[in-house]
């Protein structure tokens, strides 16, 4: 279960974010512009974000407030997962990020992978759509679904890039520190249970 404080601050920025959208009339714009600032004071309290930053990220949401989308690509070798390093925390995740304009679900899993990680895959299989706010991950301003594919394994080797810092397969009981904010562990579970079953249809919610 999400804290209140978080529901509300999304829901206040949603509403905040489609009137500043829509609205012509100056008063109009004055009240969401408030309810925005209430919303970012309500995450800036309960996390260890400066209020500057949250109003920036606000700032750069533009239109119909919705969620973003997150893609994440499952690829095993061996009976061991593909994860990579992450330069910013120190902790290992899928790889994957935010899904690009212009690319389609699979196409961008297949793009982050490689990018992050230096192995060309192949998109072949949507195992979970998850709203990231019921998985267990430490709170974010923004709401966010997330998308993870199994993907085959083509070639390539290994490569850091400017994200990661090191690649690495590893089998289900010998997985690194979590980068929880990207994949958790019950995450990374449920994926090995898709691979060894692989006709169990995809997760939701």
């Amino acid at each position: 279960m999400k804290p209140k404080w978080l529901e509300w601050a999304q829901k206040l920025q949603a509403i905040a974010q489609t009137g500043l959208t829509f609205s012509e009339n100056p008063y109009d714009i004055e009240r969401f512009q408030s309810i925005q600032a209430i919303a970012a004071e309500i995450l800036a309290t309960h996390t260890n974000a400066e209020l500057s930053y949250i109003l920036d990220l606000f700032d750069r949401d533009v239109g119909y407030a919705t969620p973003k989308v997150d893609v994440r690509g499952a690829v095993f070798r061996d009976d061991c997962i593909l994860l990579v390093k992450e330069r910013v925390d120190g902790c290992w995740t899928l790889p994957g990020g935010w899904a690009d304009i212009g690319f389609s679900p699979s196409e961008v899993v297949v793009k982050e992978i490689f990018e992050e990680s230096g192995y060309l895959t192949r998109a072949v299989k949507l195992l979970a759509v998850y709203d990231r706010d019921r998985q267990g991950h430490p709170p974010y301003p923004h709401y966010i679904y997330k998308l993870f594919f199994l993907c085959e394994l083509l070639g390539g080797s290994p490569t850091p890039s400017i994200e990661t810092e090191a690649i690495g397969f590893f089998p289900e009981n010998e997985i690194p520190e979590l980068s929880i904010g990207r994949v958790t562990p019950a995450q990374i579970t449920r994926l090995f249970q898709h691979y060894r079953n692989p006709n169990l249809p995809a997760d939701f919610d």
